[in-house]
């Protein structure tokens, strides 16, 4: 597993730790991520020339393959020549980040990997399209942040505990 982080100042080696825990839980394969994080006039522009959206988000996901058949088949290659199959690029909003993790009262650390898990899911194939689709992503979504000690329920039991003392 590797991820090229393409602006390193934006995360220190904790974070990095934890986004290479939420890819592992993530993808059970040797793949390579690029990780860039940006503005939100950088991730404005790239969502209005790339999804025709004209306004910021949070995070885009751009995948180096069609179907997850084309990505098990790049693995069963590659793993021959013992190199990471490219997953795809990950951009993250740091501004939204910050504002987001306010907004729902939790750390910027579980914002940002969130994200970060949100969009390798998507760069898996899974979609938030329909009500189905929807609900599978986001129950995966939950598995993998309560295995890394990041689930919504551990996030609530620490801030009770910090109220309580």
């Amino acid at each position: 597993m590797e991820i090229i982080v393409n602006n390193e100042d934006a995360v220190n080696e904790q974070m990095m730790d934890k986004l290479r825990e939420a890819a592992s839980a993530c993808i059970g394969m040797d793949v390579e991520i690029s990780l860039s994080f940006v503005s939100l006039d950088e991730i404005h522009e790239l969502n209005r020339d790339y999804r025709g959206v004209d306004r910021p988000t949070d995070v885009l996901s751009f995948p180096m393959f069609e179907s997850m058949e084309e990505l098990e088949e790049a693995c069963e290659n590659m793993d021959e020549e013992g190199q990471n199959v490219p997953l795809g690029d990950v951009v993250i909003c740091m501004d939204k980040v910050i504002e987001q993790a306010e907004q729902f009262g939790h750390s910027r650390e579980r914002e940002t990997v969130y994200l970060f898990t949100h969009s390798i899911l998507h760069l898996l194939g899974y979609d938030h399209e329909t009500e189905e689709e929807k609900k599978e992503m986001r129950q995966r979504e939950e598995e993998i942040m309560e295995e890394l000690g990041l689930g919504r329920e551990e996030i609530q039991s620490s801030r009770e505990e910090t109220e309580i003392q």
